[in-house]
């Protein structure tokens, strides 16, 4: 049996070291907090170490490749005009060519959106009518329904084809055409207050429906991500190898992006859809240290037919997150591989990161505060705190990780803070005595569908739009392998009969994958409502788990 990691403060010692050597050669105190000079001098630090290795291709690049071509693409990003506050959208997989814009963006204060592939023309127009991006990277496969959307908004952007494409700018060509013959040395990351800059626009939702995205500042991620690795003591390179398995949208995948070049560990990523069939290979072929997975990508790897097609004994820390983790699923994780360190992590977009310490948690917690941030328990009927122990309630927190605001969305933002900046988070917790915390439920809306937050309100808004449908409301049924599986509960038009195929084509047109009625279709005469006239969500729920569904 080996010992739990207790937190320590060998990481923030690291990084204290790291970005007092930057503020002593700008003059700048703020600049312990500018990511983009923090990962520039990381990059500089280690030219023959492996910075990311693409599992799909086994192709790799090392500091010293990936500080040439950052380089340059900022010098080319500078050259086509963009500055400070402007925003770069990435939307591919995670080959080693995404990762050049995203740190090059960082050395110039652009802010970098990254967007999930597979959303549809209209789930685009909702992205880039606030984010209003000046320069797109993609594949050549959604290119035209990028060029289709910014037409559609009447939006001047530069678009980007990793790939080549008939008619498109390849990033090979992108890099020629807006290079310059500035070297390395000479290079100098653009000055600004990390405080007030977004690093990140990360997509959420909220209970208004439609996507929104939390504007998380270079000084929020800076203050965060130590967090994490404070169990470790050995610094550099706290771990070997860290498997990332998650898209560049997801919160996780922009974490691991920013720290593994400045804690210096090699990060295992893949161009490649991250299949169980894949998690296999790539875990028994590079033998990563660390990752981090949903509870259901894990539920499903653990499946007992297939579990032993995996060595996972290489794995010294695993993180678990996205959405409540069964205890039942920590036990299976232990019997296969008993030494490695399992984590039940809770965080958010909104919070840049992880919220609270895995440090010695009681089982089921999701663990203990942290330095930077306050929390409060505040009873959801009467907005009082809950001072005693083992009472729910929602969770507020408030620190200098908490995120700046919904970009161009006051009143979201405004929605979601209360006085003095503390921020809701629309989740039940409770802690117990010794100020282990765990989570209960969700307040908010969104279902989780193997750790896609689904808006039923989105889905609501397409169906509405069937001529067939009068009232609609969605909601979720569990399923032990994907989380939830939306359901619709439609009321017909009088005379219309609309089928349920006929509604699930109708949300097939218009939204992605993740987004269909996989938990199927009920009609109902009416939808049940609150004596406020909202949705009961509590009964609507009830309604989908005991009616038939089609």
């Amino acid at each position: 049996m080996t010992l739990r990691r207790m937190a320590n403060d060998s990481v923030h010692w690291f990084m204290g070291d790291l970005t007092s050597k930057i503020v002593a050669e700008s003059g700048i105190p703020s600049d312990r907090h500018h990511l983009g000079k923090i990962l520039l001098q990381s990059f500089k630090d280690d030219p023959d170490f492996v910075l990311q290795i693409d599992g799909a291709t086994g192709e790799s690049e090392t500091y010293a490749s990936a500080l040439e071509r950052t380089v340059r693409c900022a010098n080319c990003l500078k050259n086509l005009g963009l500055q400070h506050g402007d925003v770069l959208i990435l939307m591919a997989p995670n080959h080693l060519d995404v990762a050049i814009p995203f740190y090059a963006a960082l050395y110039l204060g652009v802010i970098v959106g990254a967007v999930d592939r597979t959303l549809t023309t209209n789930e685009l127009q909702q992205t880039f009518a606030f984010s209003k991006p000046k320069i797109i990277f993609c594949q050549s496969d959604r290119a035209s329904d990028v060029q289709l959307t910014l037409n559609n908004l009447n939006l001047d952007a530069q678009i980007v084809s990793f790939d080549k494409g008939d008619y498109l700018c390849s990033f090979e060509e992108f890099m020629e055409q807006y290079g310059d013959e500035s070297s390395v040395d000479d290079f100098k990351c653009t000055d600004f207050d990390p405080e007030d800059s977004p690093a990140f626009l990360i997509a959420t939702s909220g209970t208004t429906g439609l996507p929104k995205a939390a504007a998380v500042t270079h000084k929020n991620f800076a203050i965060i991500t130590p967090y994490v690795w404070s169990r470790f003591t050995t610094f550099p390179t706290p771990t070997r190898l860290a498997l990332i398995g998650s898209p560049l949208q997801w919160l996780t995948a922009i974490l691991n992006f920013i720290i593994s070049p400045i804690l210096k560990f090699t990060r295992l990523q893949t161009s490649q859809t991250m299949t169980p069939d894949h998690a296999y290979e790539l875990i028994n072929t590079y033998r990563p240290t660390y990752t981090i997975f949903s509870p259901t990508m894990m539920t499903t790897l653990l499946n007992p037919d297939e579990r032993d097609r995996c060595d996972f004994t290489c794995l010294e820390l695993l993180m678990l997150g996205g959405s409540a983790v069964p205890q039942k699923l920590v036990d299976e994780l232990k019997i296969v591989s008993p030494d490695t360190e399992v984590l039940n992590v809770y965080g958010m977009s909104e919070l840049g990161g992880v919220a609270f310490h895995g440090d010695n948690p009681a089982p089921g917690s999701c663990g203990k505060p942290m330095g930077c941030f306050q929390y409060r328990i505040i009873d959801v009927e009467t907005q009082q705190d809950i001072y005693e122990p083992n009472v729910p309630g929602e969770l507020w927190i408030k620190g200098p990780s908490v995120f700046k605001e919904y970009y161009n969305n006051v009143e979201a933002t405004e929605e979601t803070f209360a006085e003095d900046r503390w921020f809701k988070t629309g989740d039940t917790f409770y802690r117990d005595e010794n100020w282990n915390f765990f989570f209960v439920e969700r307040i908010k809306l969104l279902l989780k569908y193997k750790s896609y937050q689904i808006s039923p309100v989105e889905i609501e808004a397409v169906i509405r739009q069937h001529p067939g449908v009068l009232d609609v409301a969605v909601t979720g049924v569990p399923d032990e392998e994907c989380g939830d599986l939306p359901v619709a509960c439609v009321v017909p038009r009088p005379g219309a009969e609309p089928s349920a195929d006929e509604i699930k084509d109708w949300v097939k047109e218009s939204l992605s994958d993740a987004k269909q009625l996989r938990g199927g279709v009920i009609f109902v005469d009416a939808i049940p409502m609150t004596a406020s006239t909202k949705v009961h969500r509590r009964k609507l729920k009830q309604m989908a788990l005991e009616i038939p569904k089609e």
